[in-house]
């Protein structure tokens, strides 16, 4: 086989290899839940840009490598209006092709061989290429039900000494928990001072159901130790087009662009037109789909509850963590939805550990498919029973 050694050891990504394969499935219609993003279109005034920017001669050339003026003032703006947060438009804001490679490449450029990442379990599945790739040693920060918050205490002080990175993620993915400011504040104060730095992947930034999801950058002394990464994909439904950006720590900022000059030559500039004007417009928009999946889970969760099955609380995101019967793991329930309800879900292993006896179920679905979804599950009640 013609791979590199490092590539041979780093596990597959599990939507990449799943996403787009041939589902077999039970006699109903399939119910596809393992969606990871809102269902929803591109807001027509978002597209009728991207479109008019198509056109423009300056867009159908090389780019700035670290983007335009105009998208860097708007994420500054945006973070000012959402947040309360201050930014430096040139040494605090790093635009990514897509968060995720701004996540995974972060540990090469920040991390050193024979460090430590501390990676949220359950967590983000793609968290751990990016570490591997870097040769330094992940460690499960293990988050514990049902509010799923980080625990320092019960992280060996020896490994914590050595820990370079930490990555953190609220609203969670995959359990749809939330954290208030103080948990940032903890984490902040914690590594004040110290070698680690944090991430924070905001990707589920608009949906907060009891409280607006708090910043990690609002913490005091919050640029100090970490950066923020946000994505345009779930909250404006642009998924498809891969824009987002990092910022926070300036240290963190700069090497994350170097590393981008290396690894990408410039965002398309009708992209960075489209995104613009969607940070710029469409304030009003992140809430309405905020209320939206509010009302799904409100919805949805009812029916479970009539069956009395288990699932952790949904604060947020758009996922719900819904706990199998006791003599399955999370891939046989998966399997076996599959086959008896016709239902599609992920399963909770590849999130970590912590997710064997869960399944990932996406509510990026229409009333009349959630409520359907909800039912058969609703039907599963006398598995639950001991």
């Amino acid at each position: 086989m013609v791979m590199s050694r490092r590539l041979a050891k780093i596990p597959d990504s599990y939507f990449g290899k799943t996403m787009g394969r041939k589902i077999e499935h039970g006699p109903l219609p399939l119910i596809n839940m393992a969606v990871g993003i809102p269902d929803g279109e591109t807001p027509k005034g978002i597209v009728d840009e991207f479109a008019d920017a198509l056109r423009l001669p300056e867009n159908q050339k090389y780019g700035a490598f670290h983007g335009k003026e105009t998208f860097k003032q708007a994420i500054v703006d945006f973070y000012q209006r959402q947040y309360g947060v201050e930014l430096d438009k040139d040494d605090e804001v790093c635009i990514l092709y897509g968060t995720k490679n701004g996540l995974v490449g972060l540990p090469n450029c920040i991390v050193n061989p024979e460090d430590y990442v501390l990676l949220p379990d359950p967590g983000y599945t793609d968290y751990l290429a990016g570490v591997l790739f870097a040769d330094a040693h992940p460690y499960a920060l293990e988050l514990e039900p049902p509010n799923y918050q980080p625990d320092w205490d019960k992280v060996p002080e020896d490994i914590l000494k050595q820990t370079k990175l930490i990555y953190l993620t609220y609203p969670n993915n995959p359990t749809g928990s939330t954290v208030t400011q103080e948990v940032f504040d903890e984490a902040i104060q914690k590594f004040k001072g110290t070698q680690t730095k944090i991430v924070h992947d905001f990707a589920y930034a608009a949906f907060g159901f009891d409280h607006k999801n708090p910043s990690i950058l609002q913490s005091k002394d919050g640029k100090d130790v970490a950066i923020e990464v946000y994505s345009l994909s779930k909250g404006y439904n642009m998924s498809g087009y891969r824009v987002g950006f990092a910022l926070g720590n300036k240290d963190v900022i700069q090497a994350l662009k170097k590393y981008h000059t290396h690894h990408h030559a410039g965002m398309f500039g009708a992209l960075q037109d489209a995104a613009t004007f969607a940070l710029n417009n469409y304030d009003d928009f992140l809430e309405q789909q905020s209320e939206v999946f509010r009302k799904r889970r409100d919805r949805f969760t009812a029916i479970l509850d009539e069956g009395a099955i288990p699932y952790e609380p949904m604060t947020g995101g758009i996922f719900l963590w819904l706990k199998t019967p006791e003599s399955y793991t999370g891939e046989q329930f998966v399997e076996f939805l599959l086959q008896d309800q016709s239902i599609l879900v992920a399963p909770g292993i590849p999130f970590g550990d912590n997710g064997n006896h869960y399944v990932r179920v996406s509510l990026a679905l229409d009333d009349e498919q959630l409520d359907e979804a909800a039912k058969r599950l609703k039907s599963l009640s006398p598995m639950y029973k001991k």
